[in-house]
C-alpha cells in the first residue's frame, strides 16, 4: 500500500495514483513508525508497574472481564496462542495471573487475574492521560484516528 503526495485536481479529472517505492510514501511505514513511537512512550510509563506493553494489553482485557480462555483473549488482542502463551506464562511467574485447566474442558486454560494483577489497574488508571499529554493532539482528532484505523484493520482483516 502507498500514499502519494497530493497533486491537484482539476474538475473532471481522476487523480493518477503511480505506484511509488519510497519509503515516505508508504502507509504500513507511517504505521509502524507510529507504532515504534507509541511502544516508546509507553515503555517509559508502564516501567514503574514492570509491564511490557504487550502485558499491559493482556492487564487491560482482564480488567474489563476477568477469567477468560487463552482464545479468548487472543481473539481480543488479535493474537494467536502460540504468541500469547509464553507472555501469560512470564505473566504467571510475576505473580500477575494465575493459568488453570476448564473443568469443563481440559484443552483450554482459563486465565485470572491475582490480587497483585488486579492491583495494578487503580496504579494503571493514569496512564491514558499521561499518554494523551505526550501526543498533544485534541481528543476530536484522536478519536477519528482511532476510527480510522479500526476500519483499516477490520477491511484487512475480511480480506485475509
Amino acid at each position: 500500500m502507498y500514499i502519494l503526495p497530493m497533486t491537484t485536481r482539476q474538475p473532471n479529472q481522476t487523480r493518477q495514483i503511480q505506484p511509488s517505492l519510497r519509503l515516505d510514501d508508504q502507509l504500513c511505514f507511517a504505521l509502524y513508525s507510529t507504532s515504534l513511537a507509541m511502544n516508546k512512550a509507553y515503555r517509559k510509563l508502564l516501567a514503574p508497574l514492570n509491564l511490557t506493553y504487550p502485558q499491559y494489553l493482556v492487564m487491560m482485557v482482564l480488567w474489563e472481564r476477568d477469567d477468560l480462555s487463552v482464545s479468548e483473549i487472543g481473539a481480543r488482542l488479535f493474537l494467536d496462542s502460540a504468541t500469547l502463551t509464553p507472555l501469560l506464562k512470564r505473566m504467571e511467574a510475576s505473580g500477575l495471573i494465575r493459568r488453570v485447566r476448564a473443568s469443563a474442558d481440559e484443552r483450554q486454560v482459563i486465565v485470572t487475574l491475582t490480587p497483585a494483577g488486579l492491583g495494578l489497574k487503580q496504579l494503571a488508571g493514569e496512564i491514558p492521560e499521561s499518554l494523551f499529554c505526550v501526543m498533544q493532539c485534541e481528543p476530536s482528532m484522536l478519536i477519528a484516528i482511532k476510527q480510522q484505523l479500526e476500519m483499516l484493520r477490520d477491511k484487512m482483516n475480511a480480506a485475509a
